[in-house]
């Protein structure tokens, strides 16, 4: 398969898809915003994401990002239950982790990659809990933190996105994720959001 063909996910028609996990680091809030503002009210799944932040500063990316997405936007806190049509942004310095039942965890445990939060966790606890059910999406960003990640969720049957390196604002996160060879989609940033809606509005049970 040639970097920028994309393959349907083999599933079955009863799976559904119940969580989608969106990564990003340097220009990310900018993709952020296009994706989150992509997805509708109502959206029937939660989505988790880990963004690189400045941990010296109180950080207003819950309240950026909720001003153009229909969906609630918060921090995600420790313990609390992801519910459909909510994104949960990990907050700086702290590692983000979702067990099987959509619980939430923090965890200041050390530095993947030298980052906190760290994409390669959150999408090996999503691979982990959700499986086949899970939807990765690597957006712009420099460093490799998610590739690990992205060939744990395709390991366990689920679906990877990436935002074209060719067009990324930092290339550095979706190339690597590409060159995994774990990535379903490689998609031009406006496109993303459309892909995500369609995968899963056509597996809703």
């Amino acid at each position: 398969m040639s970097q920028h063909e994309s393959r349907p996910p083999e599933t079955g028609p009863d799976d559904r898809y119940d969580i989608v996990a969106i990564a990003s680091s340097a220009g990310g809030i900018r993709a952020l915003n296009q994706v989150l503002s992509g997805l509708p009210r109502g959206f029937p799944v939660p989505v988790l994401v880990v963004q690189h932040l400045d941990p010296r500063h109180e950080t207003v990316i819950a309240d950026v990002l909720g001003r153009r997405s229909a969906l609630r936007v918060k921090l995600a806190a420790a313990d609390e239950q992801a519910t459909p049509g909510t994104v949960y942004v990990a907050p700086p310095n702290q590692h983000l982790l979702v067990g099987a039942n959509g619980d939430l965890t923090l965890s200041n445990s050390e530095l993947v990659h030298f980052v906190r939060p760290s994409a390669d966790l959150l999408f090996e606890s999503v691979a982990g809990a959700y499986g086949a059910r899970a939807i990765a999406c690597v957006l712009t960003g420099s460093g490799s933190d998610g590739a690990m990640g992205v060939s744990a969720v395709k390991s366990r049957g689920g679906t990877v996105i990436a935002e074209d390196p060719e067009s990324a604002e930092f290339k550095g996160m979706p190339e690597a994720a590409v060159d995994t060879g774990s990535v379903d989609f490689v998609l031009p940033l406006d496109e993303i959001a459309a892909v995500i809606r369609a995968l899963v509005e056509s597996r809703k049970s």
